[in-house]
């Protein structure tokens, strides 16, 4: 953190400011946050399908893996603040497969983690007449079934059987030619299709291409400005969006066990952790669960130009790595919309705001409610009730809906016109001090 002492309260770091000097002698329900979403190229699962995730779930048939492994390494990133990941398997692969006498086994989905499969047939102890039929993942048992002939076997979670006749024992057959794949532009347009029919409050874009991330940032403005749904896109080192719907990482973290996160690979905690946050939280200092360290080390006077250009920073601080503030890229401040829209926590309650009026209007009100004095009544009763929670909660200040709030007749017979004047609460970030030694 910066410090040091003031002059005037115009510090741009957060830090703590002290200057010293002698003592003169003599003289209303609030939406739930907590879900992002990603497109990724992964070696197992589902592919071009949206698959929920939560804490605590057992990955490894859905996703080949075990939570641990390195290979889900972004996805255990995002379940350290996310409570729903929303993950899309960008590429298809091919099928891994082998054939042993009569009978061939693929792969349930392509990828290379199909070739860690072997099929292991042995005639059956109890009866000559029947074979036990073993599927086996890195040299472990994950399906037995006894059978008499190739009929009988039926697909589990990891092979699909074919073929015909009876079968023949085999000591281990490995299944091969198991591939990724690689993923094309279209593959994340068609994830883009996909994702927007589905809530979340954060997507992560952990790449580096730039025609990508001008994808993803009008993918944000569309949601945000055209349908109402107010979602941030977190991508790296992408301050040209200049937009308050983007979170640009400018660098990454070291983690406890010396895995390396680029500020690509950053983006799938940031998503998560900004989806996480309630309407009166700020990341602001908030350290990067399990992190040690960053990857890149800045001056104070680089930071400042960091923070300045709307950069998402990591510092290190007491062996963490800590969020340096909380912002956004925007950057293109004017009297009407000033660098207050530059802090997540208020953009939080701003987004907040549009998205619960929507789901309250959309769910109680639209099509149910006559458009009459008694009508309005009710739903400024309804919308004076949540600002007021909002209060409750230290997300706004200074709440009087008398005068801060209207609901009148719109323009056509069907319609209201809704004015809101709101004050969300910043965090402290800056702490300028006098000390006085008498």
């Amino acid at each position: 953190m910066a410090g040091g002492t003031f002059l005037t309260q115009n510090k741009v770091l957060p830090g703590v400011y002290i200057n010293f000097t002698g003592k003169r002698q003599a003289v209303g329900a609030v939406g739930e946050r907590g879900t992002m979403t990603m497109g990724l190229s992964m070696s197992w699962g589902t592919p071009k399908t949206v698959i929920e995730i939560h804490p605590g779930d057992d990955l490894s048939v859905t996703l080949g893996y075990d939570i641990t492994a390195s290979q889900l390494l972004l996805v255990r990133e995002a379940l350290k603040r996310a409570q729903t990941v929303l993950l899309y398997r960008l590429n298809s692969g091919t099928k891994a497969t082998v054939t042993t006498g009569n009978l061939t086994a693929t792969a349930k989905w392509g990828g290379i983690r199909g070739n860690d499969l072997s099929v292991v047939i042995q005639t059956n102890l109890d009866d000559e007449d029947l074979f036990d039929v073993h599927t086996l993942l890195s040299g472990e048992v994950v399906d037995t079934q006894t059978v008499a002939a190739i009929p009988g076997l039926v697909a589990n979670d990891w092979v699909v059987w074919s073929g015909t006749g009876n079968l023949a024992t085999t000591a281990g057959a490995p299944l091969v030619s198991g591939a990724d794949g690689s993923v094309t532009n279209s593959d994340y347009s068609d994830y883009l299709s996909a994702i927007e029919l589905y809530d979340f409050n954060t997507i992560a874009y952990p790449g580096t291409a730039n025609d990508l991330k001008a994808l993803y940032v009008a993918f944000a403005k569309r949601l945000r400005d055209d349908e109402g749904k107010k979602i941030h896109v977190v991508l790296e080192n992408y301050t040209t969006a200049d937009f308050e719907g983007v979170i640009s990482v400018k660098n990454g973290v070291r983690l406890s066990d010396g895995t390396i996160l680029t500020a690509a690979q950053a983006t799938a905690w940031v998503a998560a952790a900004t989806a996480g946050a309630a309407m009166n939280e700020s990341l602001t200092y908030e350290a990067y669960d399990d992190a040690v360290d960053v990857g890149t080390r800045y001056t104070n006077s680089q930071l400042e130009a960091a923070v300045s250009a709307g950069e998402f920073v990591f510092v290190p601080a007491q062996e963490k790595a800590k969020v340096l503030v909380d912002i956004n890229s925007f950057t293109s401040f004017e009297p009407t919309k000033g660098k207050m829209f530059s802090k997540n926590r208020v953009i939080r309650v701003l987004d907040g705001i549009g998205n619960d009026f929507k789901r309250i209007f959309e769910s109680a009100y639209l099509g149910k409610v006559g458009n009459s004095a008694d009508g309005r009544e009710l739903l400024w009763g309804e919308c004076a009730a949540y600002l007021r929670n909002l209060q409750n909660i230290g997300a706004l200040q200074n709440v009087d809906p008398q005068t801060d709030l209207s609901v009148q007749q719109g323009t056509d017979s069907d319609s209201v016109y809704i004015e809101v004047n709101v004050q969300p609460i910043d965090s402290v970030e800056k702490i300028y001090m006098k000390v006085t030694v008498g």
